[in-house]
């Protein structure tokens, strides 16, 4: 009998195919943990300031007290591929402003969203993290529990929901963990240890501003340690009005200059009264007086791997404070290839920290500087005009590696410069930025 040989290499290639396919489908099934050994459960965060990134990694070092193979990954790394192979995935998922998913969960979003074969065999658990002070509390968490079990994937557990990080409902979560470990031997979940610092200085950087009065504080340690951070890292103070209700703030200063510094706006309420924390920093709170605060890291605002890259800072208001400390650090380590795009309200009284980034722009520190003042009749009015008039430049430095970080309002100016930049770059564009960690935010 002759055997037709394109018949016969038809047949090897559905085989090769096949084999192809069974190896990726393996490989999606058994998800390689940070250690290298396989694992058979996934636990994927979705973090904007670092809390459920460190309540992630506590998850999985319980899961491993038991005995359990696991690992944690931003939700920004998981694919379809990934989704369609796990088996087990712990979401802890963080809400984001009025409901917003954060930076690193968007895409993870998306792709729920567009999901077209149900999930039936993810079994899943979920701890939402939100703040009860906003409309949509857990917004995303929900949003997230809701898409999970539309496309049929089965909870281990009734949702938990944390209302910032209340410790009863972080109890709940690790009652969850001990019974699918097997284990009461949970290691320690306690949060970095409240010190003791002093108010060292107090300056008012916008007299006659329109805008609320913005202060450079300046903090101590009490016993004279002055602890190590990063630029981009926050810290949580506590005013004694209230203990439990930390406000967080960007950290200024670096540590080369011997004190921590943070730009604090006095926050007012409806009622006319201060901010608990804004109004105990700026006005109540003698020089010389205690304070009592904690740093906390900020791994997806700090540089990185972006350290030899240029970079491209985008802010308004007092969310200077976290790009004036990256441009401290770059200024002292030499580095120039610098772009600051930043809008207030006026010239006259709102350049904060105006008189530094002047000089670093005229000693060559700062290679590009687009200030924008919104009261002052210029054309462009807010920063993200002024980004969107420079898209060439822009498109440039991409082409150049240079990394993008934006510090301030979340909603108006953040947004804006999100559009601004799917216009210059386009959506593909800007995913890649994010994925690749050259795209990132610490907006509020």
């Amino acid at each position: 009998m002759t055997i037709d040989p394109t018949r016969w290499a038809l047949a090897l290639a559905l085989l090769a195919a096949y084999a192809l396919m069974c190896v990726l489908l393996a490989r999606a099934r058994r998800i390689v943990p940070d250690d290298g050994a396989p694992a058979d459960w996934l636990v994927a965060w979705a973090s904007q300031t670092g809390s459920a990134e460190y309540l992630a990694q506590q998850t999985v070092a319980t899961l491993r007290t038991g005995g359990l193979a696991a690992r944690s990954a931003s939700m920004d790394q998981i694919d379809e591929a990934a989704l369609r192979g796990a088996t087990r995935i712990l979401f802890i998922a963080s809400t984001y402003g009025e409901g917003d998913a954060p930076d690193n969960a968007e895409r993870f979003a998306r792709l729920l969203a567009g999901a077209a074969a149900p999930l039936p065999h993810l079994h899943y658990g979920l701890l939402a993290l939100g703040d009860s002070s906003y409309t949509h509390f857990c917004g995303f968490g929900r949003r997230l529990d809701a898409a999970l079990q539309a496309l049929g994937a089965q909870p281990l557990f009734a949702r938990v929901e944390a209302d910032r990080t209340a410790p009863a409902a972080l109890d709940a979560w690790q009652h969850h963990l001990s019974h699918l470990a097997g284990t009461s031997d949970a290691p320690d979940w306690s949060a970095p240890a409240w010190a003791d610092w002093r108010l060292d200085s107090r300056q008012l950087l916008n007299p006659g501003s329109a805008g609320a009065p913005v202060y450079r504080i300046g903090l101590l340690p009490q016993d004279g340690a002055l602890p190590a951070w990063e630029a981009g890292d926050l810290v949580q103070v506590s005013a004694p009005a209230d203990p439990d209700y930390p406000r967080e703030y960007s950290i200024a200063s670096v540590g080369a200059e011997g004190r921590l510094e943070l730009l604090v706006r006095l926050h007012l309420r409806a009622d006319g009264g201060a901010g608990l924390a804004s109004g105990w920093l700026a006005h109540d709170a003698a020089i010389g007086a205690p304070i009592t605060l904690r740093l906390r890291v900020h791994s997806r605002f700090r540089i990185g791997a972006n350290g030899g890259r240029p970079l491209i800072l985008i802010g308004n208001g007092t969310g200077i404070a976290g790009l004036r400390a990256h441009l401290k650090h770059r200024v002292d380590a030499g580095e120039t290839r610098n772009w600051l795009l930043f809008g207030e309200r006026n010239a006259a009284h709102d350049r904060f920290c105006g008189d530094e980034i002047s000089a670093w722009h005229g000693a060559g520190m700062l290679e590009q500087l687009h200030l924008v003042f919104s009261h002052d009749g210029d054309p462009l009015r807010y920063v993200q005009h002024a980004l969107a008039q420079q898209a060439a430049l822009l498109r440039d430095w991409i082409a150049r590696d240079a990394a993008i970080y934006v510090c301030g309002s979340l909603h108006g100016m953040a947004a804006g410069v999100h559009e601004a930049l799917l216009a210059a770059l386009g959506q593909d564009g800007v995913d890649q930025l994010a994925e690749s960690g050259r795209y990132r935010r610490d907006v509020y």
